[in-house]
């Protein structure tokens, strides 16, 4: 069985010291450590296999549930050894998860700084287990003090490399051995991948900061573009290790060899254990692989990055005379080029390198003699757009470049532009199978989507890269018949949109409203006002992942909701319904809007307002609340802060309210009317434009004449 070097190349990192620690005994110590851990009402929750609403139902109850001891009143922290001992006394002998409350246990064990290296060895003892399962049976037999003496080097045979001169085993102290024990327990009862995957994740829930893993779907076309024959894999930045698990995890992987690495030590050694539990040959090393590249040299099949972007620090001064700088020396502002020519560096001749890069690499104007050098030399073989969304928390669709090492005189005479977003329900089938049949030399083209674009349409005064400028219009959108449609739908819509305009006449003179607030019709139960609290990060969401979102966007833009759970953090499942009347919080002017189909959650920074329909119209309602007569009331710095307890509303019969509501109403649809015929009019135009310069139309000859 090959050896996974676990520890790095430094000896010290094999054996941590932290000092003994009797685990069965913490709690009747109380000790220092553990009384200074503090759990969120999420972490109790988990401790205690309820939802957050029991949560705060305990401490509205029970005068004896902990005080808090830090947080801040809307998102209290608790002492962990007092809410333990609280639980133990509540939860009336029913069982308890135990992987929880083990997490919790080792966040005693250490110091928070020392919490990743405990994690990382812990997971070292794990591989152990995964490879050596009868000999941990025959061991675990013996008392604490033989496994202690036997285990560390039996741990070190299964999962790190030789070392000259290797430190005396310490991290595997007795006073350790009942923590490995009931470990062990939790591996064999819910598998030891699982064990070690779910004691990762809530570490990286509780250092959220400390890496960003790539999406999965991502990662996975990555993967396949890059890595369908490749033996030996390179991940430069591996962060949490999910590009190099997806090469591995490719049906029919041939990968017999894992590199990584990355600048984060604590990263660096859980991603090692990680990629360990499921490969055989893996390295993981720590540095930063511009500036100490942990493997100098070494030549692989496929290179998969996401490097750090933006970083004006990569490196510029001391590496201008570097090697690996063979298409040019990347310019301060350029990181992406240098990280681009470090994975071609470590290609051997055909290698494939997939790098995911911001969109402005591939067209500022300090980057284009490298691009050009890239395109000229036949190293840069396919740019793919992906669809802005599809890697979360970034306010631009990032890019896909696919980069392969020339490996004979033969330059290439085209190169790869796919467009995927479009697609973006399967944008990555749309990707890989572009590249697919570029790959293979079979035609690429597809009109709005991919187009193998000749080097010297590429090599102008700009190497512009973005795929959007050099992709064709497909011929079926520019036909005539296709533009007459779009006509006669325009002249539809005008008709319609002009029978929409309400009538409306003179008002009586001795006409006047006499508004109240709008907290007075609160307080007489004619309207209910709701809206989602501030989102707290270490506050876990009552709301499943995936859901449905109405955002301020939706509102304001008169659209189904666009968001989903957890992208857009919401705390509270406030369902909207038919007839619920929606107000985005800060907009240039003030919107509102009644809820046609409900079933979406309130987003923030949105206000719902919920009437009594036989007392209070909702149009009516609407209409008043978005009007200039309460627009003042909500102006501050120029910029409307619509703060809907703050609006004056007439108070009408029901009646003529309803008169009013249906002018709103009308009024709505004629807006609605109004962007259709706007967004309709902007295709028309266009299609009219691209089929004149594509020849696909031409302007009538002679009057009547298409």
């Amino acid at each position: 069985m090959e050896s996974t070097n676990i520890f790095f190349d430094v000896a010290s990192h094999l054996c941590l010291e932290y000092g003994p620690v009797d685990t069965g005994s913490l709690e009747k110590k109380g000790c220092e450590v553990e009384r200074n851990v503090q759990v969120t009402a999420a972490d109790i929750a988990r401790l205690a296999d309820v939802g957050r609403a029991a949560v705060s139902n305990w401490r509205r109850r029970y005068e004896d549930f902990p005080e808090p001891a830090g947080g801040t009143a809307t998102s209290p922290s608790f002492a962990l050894v007092e809410v333990k001992r609280w639980l133990r006394s509540h939860v009336d002998d029913r069982p308890l998860p135990q992987r929880e409350w083990f997490w919790q246990e080792l966040r005693g064990e250490v110091h928070e700084d020392g919490l990743a290296e405990l994690l990382a060895d812990l997971g070292a003892f794990l591989v152990y287990l995964d490879r050596e399962s009868e000999g941990w049976a025959a061991l675990s037999a013996e008392d604490d003090e033989a496994v202690a003496e036997t285990l560390p080097e039996r741990v070190r045979a299964a999962c790190a490399v030789p070392l000259e001169d290797p430190p005396p085993p310490r991290f595997l102290v007795r006073e350790r051995i009942p923590l490995l024990r009931r470990l062990a327990g939790l591996a064999a009862e819910g598998g030891v991948r699982e064990t070690f995957e779910f004691l990762r994740e809530r570490y990286f829930e509780l250092h959220t900061k400390r890496t960003y893993a790539t999406p999965e779907p991502v990662a996975r076309l990555m993967a396949e573009i890059g890595g369908s024959s490749a033996a030996t894999v390179l991940d430069p930045a591996c962060g949490s290790g999910v590009l190099l698990k997806a090469l591995h995890d490719m049906p029919g992987s041939g990968v017999a060899l894992l590199l990584g690495q990355d600048a984060d030590e604590a990263t660096a050694r859980l991603t090692a254990v990680h990629l360990a539990l499921h490969a055989d040959n893996v390295e993981v090393s720590c540095g930063d692989s511009l500036r100490q590249d942990a493997f100098p040299g070494t030549l692989v099949d496929a290179v998969v990055c996401n490097p750090p972007f933006n970083d004006r620090s990569w490196g510029y001064e001391e590496l201008t005379a570097d090697p690996r700088w063979e298409y040019g020396l990347p310019p301060r502002t350029e990181p992406e080029l240098a990280w681009v020519q470090h994975a071609l560096a470590h290609l051997k001749p055909g290698g494939t390198a997939v790098m995911l890069m911001p969109p402005a690499a591939a067209n500022r104007r300090s980057g284009r003699r490298i691009r050009a050098q890239l395109i000229r030399r036949g190293a840069l073989r396919a740019v793919i757009t992906l669809p802005l969304g599809s890697v979360p928390n970034t306010a631009v669709a990032l890019t896909l470049w696919v980069l392969r090492k020339p490996h004979d005189s033969r330059t290439p005479s085209h190169v790869l532009m796919v467009d995927t977003s479009t697609s973006p329900e399967d944008f990555a089938r749309v990707a890989a199978d572009a590249w697919g049949r570029f790959d293979r030399g079979d035609e690429a083209d597809e009109p709005a989507v991919g187009r193998a674009v000749p080097v010297i349409e590429l090599l102008d005064d700009e190497v512009d890269l973005t795929p959007a400028r050099h992709l064709s219009v497909s011929s079926e959108d520019l036909s005539p018949e296709r533009v007459t449609g779009r006509r006669n739908r325009m002249t539809e819509l005008l008709e319609l949109a002009a029978g929409l305009v309400p009538d409306v006449g003179s008002a009586p003179e001795e006409a006047d409203f006499q508004p109240v607030p709008l907290t007075e019709l609160v307080r007489r139960g004619m309207v209910t006002i709701h809206h989602q609290g501030p989102a707290k990060p270490d506050e876990e969401s009552e709301v499943p992942d995936g859901t449905a979102v109405l955002t301020p966007d939706d509102v304001v833009d008169d659209r189904p909701p666009s968001g989903l759970t957890p992208s857009v953090p919401v705390q509270h499942e406030i369902i909207t319904r038919p007839g619920d009347v929606v107000v985005p919080h800060l907009v240039n002017r003030p919107v509102a809007r009644v809820v046609k189909e409900g079933g979406a959650v309130l987003g923030p920074r949105v206000s719902l307002l919920r009437t009594d329909p036989d007392r209070l119209d909702p149009h009516f309602l609407a209409g008043f609340v978005a009007g200039s007569g309460n627009a003042r009331n909500y102006v501050t710095a120029g910029r409307s802060q619509v703060d809907v307890r703050r609006a004056d509303i007439p108070l009408l019969p029901i009646e003529e309210q309803r008169r009013y509501g249906e002018a709103f109403r009308r009024l709505a649809d004629f807006e609605a009317s109004l962007r259709q015929i706007a967004d309709l009019g902007e295709d028309l135009i266009r299609l009219i434009s691209d089929g004149l310069t594509h020849g696909s139309v031409r302007p009538a000859t002679e009057k009547g004449e298409r």
